[in-house]
């Protein structure tokens, strides 16, 4: 036998799943010829709530006992037929059908019903919608038939609970637009739309606040883009690109100037040409030069009484000034910007006439390029642009030339370029200037007339567009080397320059001399005629050619003389031969070369010595000998004196250690007497600090003590007292 088992209790809300379970009728369970209950084996039987009851053989409990599920309001349960069966309500299901068990309520399973899933209902809140996709035929939630593939929207406010074909896409979120943003919709099929339009395949249009709040594309619409406002200031303009036409069409290839202050959306198709620009401010010095692009009128150069217009041809150019504000209309641009550049008196520019060719040059005004100008560089060489831009000049023997700098460049205010924007005014060019210092001169050519000038210093000059310099190749070092000093301005004098020149006597002794003449240029006449100022750059080496000449004269007087003769009379020889004799015999004060007026004033003779290396040795030895002799007679006075020094510096030695010894004993002896009486005090001091020390802790045990035995007898007090207190209550409690 088995054991006894406990009945099965189902609550109002439960229910269980019996395995096999048996065949009843009218509630009463049916058994064979045998007695033995009948069986449905294999099969599955959902039980509810009723009276106990108790598993029949080969029955068995599927599970523990379930909750029964309860579908609460806009929520669903998803089901499937396992196979054919009609419903409890009548409906007939065929195998595989689905359908949605709607709350509120309680779902009780059946075995023919399978559990797909849950359903909620998706909220629809203001300004969005619900995009569903039709699974397969169906009616959806307000009635209206659909084929398997299509889509459609929700939009009413509130909860939406789909039915079993409809399958949840997206939520689509309506655009909020206001007065600074708009949407660019584009229609994927023909249809109307919500403001009763008709909207072709591929046709685009801009929805607005003034059209509604916020709009929410179709589907049978696709969103392009959100567009923002384009706003212009007051100081802005902007150029509109295939502009749209009262009938919503662009105008292609047609244009639309809009000036700020403003605001506005652009329509489907339109563009801003270059973006937004700024208006074009011209104060008193500023201009724009202006192109035609295509044949159209110019009131640019009206009155306030009277308007004229000009007819412009494409491609011609003209020039505004201000101050005026300035907005090119249509079919005019902004070709360059045209700023005025004020000059000095010292300062210039060089300016190109683009029409004839003509090159001049502006000095000393403000001055503004035309349409028909622009700014014109002027050609240097190489060599003449090195000595303008150097920082210091090469200089010629002991004299310096001033520093020459090449001008930098005007600076003056430009507008801010813009994209696509006017071309900036090119950097113009200064007019090429030289500072010639005093007592100098500079030469320049003109080679378009074929004329030259001389400039004597101080002055600034400037060159004029078709001049030049004359660029100086004098000699240097020494012995002198042709080319090699540059220089732009001729120094006057007076200066010297050194030179060796190589003589030979009439006995054939060599001479290496070391020679500095002096000169300076003879300008009586030419500061005044410009005819004798042109021969002072006639000869354009003066310091080589002087050299070569000096040097001449002097070998042929040296080469009739002996070497003693030369010795002797040395100095009246040289200076004979480079200036001359009078007729009286006497040296003469000055020689002068009358091809470049420069005269010779003096030469000093800076060193003699013989060229033959053998003789120059001999010289060194006896120099060196007799130089040796000095030597030692002086270091052997140098000696005897430091060691009578040396003997007088060491009793001064001696004697100082001694007071230093018996300064020290003495401070020795004070040290020792501040030691004793500090060990002194010391020791005093301890003591006292040790009897204070003890005193205080003396006084302090007492007042402990005092204060223990304080506290001991309150303890003792608080006792008693507990103990009266507590007969008391006892006493007490027997009374009662």
């Amino acid at each position: 036998m088995c054991k006894p088992m406990k009945m099965i209790s189902l609550s109002p809300m439960e229910y269980c799943v019996i395995k096999n379970p048996v065949v009843t009728e009218n509630g009463v369970p049916v058994v064979d010829s045998d007695g033995q209950v009948k069986l449905r084996m294999g099969e599955c039987e959902y039980r509810f709530h009723q009276d106990s009851f108790p598993l029949y053989p080969n029955e068995e409990l599927c599970g523990d006992m379930e909750i029964l599920p309860v579908v609460l309001a806009d929520s669903a349960l998803r089901l499937k037929a396992r196979c054919d069966y009609v419903d409890n309500d009548g409906t007939e299901r065929k195998a595989g059908d689905e359908w949605l068990f709607e709350g509120p309520g309680v779902y009780y399973p059946r075995m023919e019903a399978e559990y797909i899933g849950m359903m909620r209902a998706h909220m629809v809140e203001l300004n969005t919608a619900l995009r569903f996709r039709a699974i397969r035929d169906c009616v959806d939630r307000s009635g209206t038939r659909r084929k398997a593939g299509e889509h459609w929207l929700v939009t009413t406010v509130g909860a939406y609970l789909p039915t079993v074909y409809e399958q949840y896409i997206v939520t689509v979120m309506a655009h909020k637009l206001d007065v600074s943003t708009a949407v660019h919709v584009r229609s994927i099929h023909t249809h109307e739309d919500c403001f009763g339009k008709i909207r072709r395949c591929g046709a685009e249009w801009l929805v607005t606040q003034r059209d509604t709040d916020s709009y929410l594309c179709d589907l049978n619409e696709e969103l392009v883009s959100v567009v923002q406002a384009t706003a212009l200031t007051a100081s802005q303009y902007c150029t509109i690109m295939n502009p749209v036409n009262s009938a919503g069409q662009p105008q292609l290839g047609k244009k639309r100037l809009v000036r700020g202050e403003t605001s506005f959306f652009l329509m489907p198709g339109e563009s801003l040409e270059c973006g937004i620009q700024q208006i074009y401010t011209l104060g008193p010095n500023d201009g724009l030069v202006l192109r035609a692009t295509q044949a159209t009128y110019d009131e640019t150069n009206s009155s306030d009484e009277t308007t004229n217009k000009i007819l412009r041809q494409p491609g011609e150019r003209w020039l505004i000034r201000g101050p005026c504000e300035y907005v090119p209309p249509i079919g005019i641009e902004v070709a360059e910007k045209r700023t005025s550049i004020p000059l000095g008196e010292s300062e210039g520019i060089y300016v190109r006439n683009t029409k004839t060719g003509e090159v001049r040059a502006v000095i000393g005004s403000t001055y503004m390029l035309t349409e028909e100008e622009e700014h014109w560089e002027k050609v240097l060489s190489s060599k003449v642009k090195e000595l303008l831009e150097a920082n210091e000049m090469p200089y010629l023997g002991r004299s310096r030339f001033e520093q020459t700098i090449f001008r930098e460049s005007l600076s003056f205010d430009m507008c801010e370029i813009q994209v696509k924007g006017p071309r900036v005014e090119p950097k113009p060019f200064p007019v090429v200037s030289l500072q010639v210092p005093h007592n100098a001169a500079v030469q320049i050519n003109d080679y378009w007339q074929n004329t030259s000038r001389v400039e004597f210093g101080p002055v600034l000059v400037l060159l004029g567009p078709h001049e030049q310099f004359t660029l100086l190749s004098l000699s240097g070092g020494k012995p002198k080397r042709p080319h090699a000093v540059k220089s732009l301005y001729l120094l006057l004098g007076p200066d010297f320059v050194t030179d060796m020149v190589v003589v030979e006597t009439a006995d054939h002794a060599r001479l290496s001399l070391q020679l500095a003449y002096n000169w300076i240029f003879d300008t009586t006449d030419a500061l005044e005629i410009q005819k004798e100022a042109a021969k002072l750059f006639s000869v354009p080496d003066f310091v080589g050619d002087t050299c070569k000449a000096m040097a001449s004269r002097i070998r042929g007087a040296v080469a009739s003389i002996s070497f003693d003769f030369f010795h002797k009379n040395s100095a009246r020889i040289i200076r004979a031969a480079c200036l001359g004799l009078d007729n009286a015999g006497k040296v003469q004060d000055w020689y002068m070369f009358p091809e470049n007026r420069l005269r010779i004033t003096g030469v000093d003779i800076q060193s003699v010595a013989p060229s033959d290396e053998h003789i120059s040795e001999l010289l060194m030895k006896s120099v060196q000998m007799a130089i040796e002799i000095t030597t030692n007679s002086l270091e052997a006075s140098a000696r005897h004196e430091a060691a009578l020094l040396e003997q007088e510096a060491r009793g001064r030695l001696e004697r100082q250690k001694i007071l230093d010894e018996s300064e020290a004993e003495k401070s020795k002896k004070q040290l020792l007497e501040m030691r004793i009486t500090g060990a002194t005090l010391e020791s005093i001091g301890e003591a006292r600090a040790k009897a204070l020390a003890l005193a205080e802790s003396e006084r302090i045990q007492g007042l402990s003590a005092v204060d223990q035995s304080r506290a001991e007898v309150e303890q003792k007090r608080i006792k008693m007292v507990g103990k009266c207190f507590l007969w008391n209550i006892r006493l007490r409690l027997r009374v009662m």
